[in-house]
């Protein structure tokens, strides 16, 4: 019972792991004027008819710091990757020059600034309604368990050990989303 019970709390460690990498992955796609590949990530591209990450058909980099430069393997392929970024709607046009594609990031305004950092605390507070409900489901299988026969005190000493890891990963989301806010924010 111990171990079936081990497993499962790990199991909700795991997943708050997880969020807090997801919260991570996603803060990079936010923009923060300035230029990076990340920004890109995510775009599929028709490469000879089958849809394919844009990172597997050309070269993305920054050539300075509001600069992305993508560089087809296959310089047959320019046109679709244009259309393609293009249609992910970043609100970059992207400059075609017959070799490679430019990508210049505009500064951000102040108002966009502001819609960029809410959708940063957006971001954020999905990340902690997750680790809740990973707390959530922890704390249920513990009770389930204290009803089955698991010793009680047992049983609170792992709600604590929960309840800590809640904790942990609440202020590590609240971290990230702060220096993301900074970030945006920043001129």
């Amino acid at each position: 019972m111990e171990d079936l019970l081990s497993d499962q709390l790990e199991e909700s460690k795991m997943l708050m792991e997880e969020s807090v990498e997801h919260l991570e992955r996603e803060l990079v796609k936010v923009r923060t004027g300035k230029a990076s590949p990340a920004m890109l990530n995510g775009i599929m591209v028709s490469y000879y008819g089958v849809p394919t990450p844009l990172n597997q058909t050309a070269n993305v980099s920054t050539a300075d710091s509001r600069t992305i430069t993508v560089q087809p393997f296959d310089k047959s392929n320019l046109q679709s990757i244009e259309k393609a970024i293009f249609e992910a709607n970043l609100g970059i046009t992207p400059q075609n020059d017959g070799d490679l594609i430019r990508l210049n990031i505009p500064p951000l305004t102040e108002e966009r600034r502001r819609q960029l950092a809410k959708v940063v605390k957006s971001e954020g507070e999905e990340a902690k309604i997750s680790i809740r409900n990973a707390r959530r489901d922890a704390m249920e299988q513990i009770k389930k368990e204290v009803k089955n026969g698991y010793p009680e005190d047992a049983g609170k000493r792992k709600e604590e050990e929960v309840q800590q890891w809640t904790d942990t990963y609440s202020k590590r989301v609240e971290s990230i989303v702060e220096n993301k806010e900074k970030e945006v924010m920043t001129i």
